[in-house]
């Protein structure tokens, strides 16, 4: 009698190979929807950085402009009270996509999103980029959604890689915007089905948005430093600190969105916040923290800043995004976290630069609680010669925020701290 043949011998065979075929799928196909995003992606922030860098430009040749100022907060407050009422959320309605999906966002938010950051810059508010640049990606990433027939599974994976190709093209880091993608709608926690398309979309966004021909700015590269008991007691300090700020940031925006929500007309909100924000800049002569603040930031690594200088970007940015102005909260970040950086050289013993790069990452970290993203961000920045200072400098920051931040529907998956526990599974604007 012939010997029988034992199939079960070549199942493991057969499950690695049919592993290995649904990986591939898996990779192709993400890596089609992923092309898509990053071509659309990439363009959009292009677009968005020559006019940003156009009206910046403006603005500083044409100092009467920020007189305009409560003007232009008219106009942006009708345009979202009549065309803007999903939208008006703005990365906080992306969160909640993500969390609980409902219906697509609408295609809308891409105008308005950008007509109302260039008029913010244009005459004079103190706002930022990220927010516009992730909004429009993900609004126009979700447009795949119908057009591939793609299921409610995949949106959420479609938006979360959306957010990375935003985040990645506007600040030329492909790394940082791939984690922030997955770090920043779950505190504490990652969706690791979702590292493939954020990496995907993270590294095409970036790449078309270079192909643009348009160009980040530059920032020194950090010299090599010892690890020493004396410069890590400092770094730890200086990232507590950092963290704190963030706290007061975060929580310094919304009790003014809140003061200013008791405003019945919405449309006139940014019209009284207009009028004080060009009162201050205008009759106190800080129009160095008007807009993004790139040259203070860069001026940051050279030499200590005055310690007035982050104090007073912080609050002029948190009364023109609170009062309903656009834009995003991250380059001021920078800006506040660089200024204060800077100013500690004064009483720490660690380099200028080097203090100014951990508040760079430092307080976004604590702000968007997004410790590993602002880690990268820091090495493809600043090198890697520094990567010790600059990854402690992020955890502690985000550490200390506690749990409050600048997206109101970032949802707790993990708390920080064992005694936080209670708050898991909670929004950030619940607590």
């Amino acid at each position: 009698m012939a010997p029988r043949f034992n199939f079960s011998r070549l199942l493991p065979t057969r499950l690695r190979a049919l592993d290995t075929t649904t990986a591939l799928v898996f990779m192709l196909r993400w890596l089609l929807i992923c092309g898509l995003i990053g071509a659309l992606a990439g363009t959009a922030s292009a677009g968005f950085l020559v006019a940003l860098d156009w009206v910046t430009g403006w603005r500083e040749s044409h100092p009467w402009a920020l007189a305009l100022l409560p003007v232009a907060g008219l106009l942006i407050g009708l345009a979202y009270h009549y065309w803007g009422d999903r939208v008006v959320r703005g990365n906080n309605l992306i969160l909640d996509e993500i969390h609980r999906p409902s219906e697509r966002i609408p295609l809308r938010m891409v105008p308005l999103v950008l007509g109302g950051t260039l008029a913010t810059h244009l005459f004079g508010g103190s706002a930022g980029r990220e927010g516009t640049a992730v909004q429009m990606a993900a609004a126009l990433a979700d447009r795949l959604t119908r057009w591939l027939g793609l299921r409610p599974r995949d949106r959420r994976l479609l938006l979360i890689a959306g957010m990375s190709a935003g985040f990645a093209s506007v600040f030329g880091t492909p790394l940082a915007g791939a984690v922030f993608g997955l770090e920043v709608f779950l505190l504490g926690s990652i969706r690791y089905e979702a590292v493939l398309p954020s990496f995907l979309a993270a590294v095409l966004a970036d790449w078309v948005t270079r192909a643009w021909g348009v160009g980040h700015t530059r920032y020194p590269t950090l010299e090599a430093l010892p690890l020493t008991p004396a410069f890590l007691a400092c770094t730890l300090l200086a990232g507590a600190l950092f963290g704190l700020t963030a706290r007061s940031f975060a929580t310094l925006t919304h009790a003014i969105s809140r003061v200013f929500g008791r405003i019945t007309y919405a449309p006139l909100r940014p019209v009284v916040g207009g009028a004080v924000v060009a009162l201050l800049i205008g009759g106190l002569g800080l129009s160095r923290f008007s807009g993004l603040g790139v040259p203070v930031i860069v001026e940051a690594f050279q030499h200590p800043l005055a310690p007035t200088d982050f104090a007073w970007k912080l609050a002029l940015t948190a009364l023109t995004l609170g009062c309903g102005f656009k834009g995003g909260e991250v380059t001021p970040l920078f800006f506040i976290g660089a200024a204060l950086g800077s100013a500690l050289a004064v009483v720490l013993p660690l380099p200028v630069a080097l203090l100014a790069a951990m508040g760079f990452v430092g307080v976004f970290a604590g702000a968007a609680n997004t410790p590993l993203a602002c880690t990268l961000m820091g090495l493809e920045l600043f090198g890697s010669n520094a990567a010790v200072y600059l990854a402690l400098a992020c955890v502690v920051a985000y550490l200390f925020s506690g749990h409050t931040g600048i997206y109101g529907s970032q949802v707790v998956g993990q708390a920080k701290q064992l005694r936080q526990g209670r708050q898991q599974g909670h929004r950030l604007g619940e607590l």
